[in-house]
């Protein structure tokens, strides 16, 4: 089979030829049809997250790694123990976010935050993403069946549908006249446009920096759009949500991103962070309880939500965001437009 994988960190990508994985017990091999491009593949790519102040979060993925982790395809082989679940040819979504299966946290289902080794496919040194031709999947309950969804969007639902989904349903129970300001409108927040909408019923505030997303957020059915580098932005959001919105998604996750959001949520309100761009905190610790503020992190979704999520997309309620079909052999070209911020939507490469 064939793979671009990442050889040494802050590298180009280089094509593997490798043999194709043969299934084993309860083990599915997936041809790839689509696979996402997404900001965390930059990331992983670079091999260290910002943490501020000249600060960085070492990667300890094992070289060479396949990337990859929003991915839809056909079976290609099943093994014994999983012959019978899935039928060859059938096409499925990926769901990537695999645990351990033995800690507290897998035990509950919340397989996404593991304690444990985990087997993410793309994000796990053991496991290969779907920067590739094919990929092998530890069990046939992590596929899903998108129906007659757009398959190059069932991929993309696998992260940034997911993530979207799963950061919405932390904001809480919201009185009908509470609105929730959406920060960054990438694939990632085109996603929660739409499933603000879906979700909680009405229709979210959304800042960018990008005059073109804030174009397509608009087309999404964003209530409102704000410039974010604009001085006067904060003042119109509070103005326009009656004294401030009650929750605040940020799908960025930078100081400037998150200092915004500071600044508008009202009192009791909540901040959902769940972007990865990076920098620290810097927050008087008396501003929390003097506010009443919640703070929470998000880190994509369950598999419970993941099928509950593409339940919604398989009766039409979320529509497809901008997709850019480009062969798998652009990978790396691709990952250096979205590392540029020349991205509008999602990515999706073809094998």
């Amino acid at each position: 089979m064939k793979s671009y994988v990442v050889r040494e960190f802050g590298a180009a990508l280089a094509e593997l030829e490798t043999p194709t994985p043969v299934p084993g017990g309860t083990e599915v091999l997936i041809e790839v049809r689509h696979c996402g491009v997404c900001h965390t593949d930059v990331h992983l790519r670079e091999g260290s997250f910002d943490l501020g102040g000249g600060k960085r979060l070492a990667s300890k993925l094992a070289l060479p790694h396949v990337l990859g982790h929003e991915i839809e395809g056909q079976v290609a082989a099943a093994g014994p123990a999983a012959a019978a679940a899935v039928a060859l040819g059938a096409r499925y979504a990926v769901f990537p976010w695999i645990g351990c299966g033995r800690c507290s946290a897998c035990r509950r289902g919340e397989e996404n935050i593991c304690l444990g080794e985990t087997r993410q496919l793309g994000c796990s040194s053991a496991c290969p993403g779907g920067y590739a031709t094919h990929v092998l999947v530890p069990h046939p309950r992590y596929l899903i069946e998108y129906g007659a969804t757009e398959p190059a969007l069932a991929a993309a639902c696998m992260c940034s549908g997911l993530t979207a989904f799963a950061a919405l349903r932390k904001t809480g129970t919201l009185e009908p006249a509470e609105r929730v300001l959406l920060i960054g409108c990438g694939g990632v927040g085109m996603m929660g446009i739409q499933f603000t909408q879906a979700v909680l019923g009405s229709a979210p505030l959304v800042a960018d920096i990008d005059a073109a997303r804030l174009e397509a957020a608009r087309a999404l059915g964003a209530g409102a759009t704000y410039d974010a580098a604009d001085p006067g932005t904060p003042q119109r959001i509070r103005a326009d949500s009656g004294g401030g919105p009650a929750a605040v998604v940020d799908f960025v996750g930078s100081e400037a991103s998150f200092a915004l959001a500071h600044r508008v949520v009202r009192r009791g309100g909540r901040i959902v962070l769940v972007g990865l761009f990076g920098g620290a905190l810097h927050l008087p610790l008396p501003h929390i309880p003097l506010r009443a503020l919640s703070i929470v992190g998000s880190n994509t979704g369950t598999l419970a939500e993941a099928r509950e999520m593409m339940s919604l997309v398989r009766a039409g309620r979320i529509q497809p965001i901008p997709l850019a079909r480009r062969p798998l052999a652009e990978a790396e070209s691709a990952l250096g437009a979205l590392s540029l911020g020349a991205v509008t939507g999602r990515v999706v490469l073809v094998p």
